[in-house]
């Protein structure tokens, strides 16, 4: 008998979509889109984490929408811990606030990243548009055949470049669908379907920022499957 290492077999199929797939995965992210939106129409002083998710999870469900995951809200100090978990802590003026989040059909989910900056802060402010600049180098280096690590060092050569080199400490991304937590054989990393990339950084103050899409990966290029901007939301 010869046996025959099958482990990766399952993941290899979940990485490429059917149609069916897809649209269940575009009506998924057509509620984190309202997730977001919430996330950023909520926005002022005074308001608590726990306040924001109730917003976020009414809004969607008001909607229609069968879930939504909340894997994190954070604001001010409480974004430099990953995966923050609610609480009533407030927001305050001149603060950073994160969210990520999912919309949820038929077990397909729709990841996104999104920040936002209540007044000013510069710190935050600097990473968001480095995150922005490496998301978007990742983007237009995804194409049929190109290998996830080429795809990873596009993103990385972006951070290597600027002012904060070592900001960008994880992986730039990594297959999704069904569950959100399938990472599946698509991993995007130097060594190294629909695939999700959060880049988020890490600043002199130990602030955790950024922002990220799901994208669709078509004959010619990446489709981004989200209608919120990722740039930064100021409230």
């Amino acid at each position: 008998m010869k046996v025959t290492d099958a482990s990766r077999l399952v993941s290899s199929v979940m990485a490429v979509k059917d149609e069916l797939e897809i649209k269940a995965m575009r009506d998924a992210m057509a509620m984190t889109d309202m997730a977001v939106r919430a996330f950023q129409q909520s926005l002022r002083a005074g308001v608590t984490e726990a306040e924001m998710a109730v917003a976020i999870k009414s809004e969607v469900t008001n909607a229609g929408g069968e879930d939504v995951r909340l894997v994190s809200v954070g604001f001010g100090e409480r974004t430099k811990l990953p995966h923050t978990k609610l609480t009533r802590h407030p927001m305050d003026n001149n603060e950073p606030a994160m969210v990520e989040v999912g919309g949820m059909k038929q077990g397909y989910a729709g990841p996104l990243v999104r920040g936002a900056v209540l007044g000013t802060h510069a710190e935050t402010e600097t990473l968001h548009a480095l995150a922005e600049e490496a998301l978007e180098a990742a983007i237009a280096a995804i194409k049929p055949g190109v290998m996830a690590g080429e795809v990873d060092a596009a993103a990385r050569r972006v951070i290597e470049r600027s002012v904060r080199p070592k900001a960008l400490n994880h992986r730039v991304g990594y297959q999704t669908g069904s569950p959100w937590g399938e990472r599946g054989n698509i991993s995007l990393e130097p060594s190294a379907m629909d695939v999700h990339m959060p880049i988020i950084l890490i600043g002199e103050g130990r602030y955790l920022f950024g922002c990220s899409e799901t994208v669709l990966v078509t004959e010619h290029a990446a489709e981004i499957l989200s209608s919120t901007p990722h740039t930064l939301y100021r409230a």
